[in-house]
């Protein structure tokens, strides 16, 4: 077995174990960001709803990776991983500039919990996957790392968020949370397709650069 492949090999265990800690975190946030009426939560949840359809189109290349013998698959994946991750930050921002201009009261004792057990998930996640070699030469496992990273991301940012609400009664500041999260997500899905692009379409600097 080549190096390449008992990295992947290595990887696809780790996404397995990734995409059963997030699905739980996911229907936990999505419920209860709905009972307490928290944006951030809420986005926090759906957010972890995209990241697991990413993870498990992670899984499946890995599977067609064994079968037909090539990485152009995973690094396809990565491409499309990095669509789901654009499209999530989009609609963070528009759910929460909506929220901006149409605020709902929010259970801040609740939110907190769920959003920190969410956090925590995440931590773990972050830990299991956690190799920055294996980033550099596997686009698909880096795609999901940085889903994961989002998603621990928009957990502190939640948190922040619940936290300003509660103690300083500053309403708007969990959309504006959500509407910073979304662009840093964008941020992160525009570096990750730039790269898989340049792998796809072959695509090499001329000569000099």
């Amino acid at each position: 077995m080549s190096h390449n492949h008992r990295i992947s090999n290595r990887n696809e265990k780790r996404t397995l174990i990734v995409i059963i800690f997030t699905v739980i975190a996911m229907f936990a946030e999505i419920v209860y960001g709905y009972f307490t009426n928290s944006m951030a939560l809420l986005a926090d949840g759906y957010h972890m709803g995209t990241h697991a359809l990413a993870l498990g189109l992670t899984f499946a290349a890995y599977i067609l990776m064994r079968k037909f013998n090539t990485e152009k698959i995973g690094t396809l994946a990565g491409y499309t991983s990095s669509l789901f991750l654009g499209f999530t930050g989009l609609w963070i921002i528009a759910e929460a500039v909506h929220r901006f201009f149409n605020p709902l009261e929010i259970r801040f004792e609740e939110a907190i919990i769920v959003a920190i057990i969410g956090l925590i998930v995440n931590v773990v996640c972050i830990l299991i996957m956690e190799c920055k070699h294996h980033h550099e030469i596997d686009y698909n496992f880096k795609a999901a790392y940085l889903h994961i990273l989002a998603d621990a991301l928009t957990s502190i940012l939640a948190i922040g968020a619940l936290f300003a609400g509660k103690y300083f009664h500053f309403i708007y500041f969990d959309p504006l949370i959500g509407i910073l999260g979304g662009i840093l997500i964008l941020k992160w899905a525009a570096g990750l397709l730039k790269d898989t692009v340049v792998i796809l379409i072959d695509l090499k600097p001329k000569f000099g650069e």
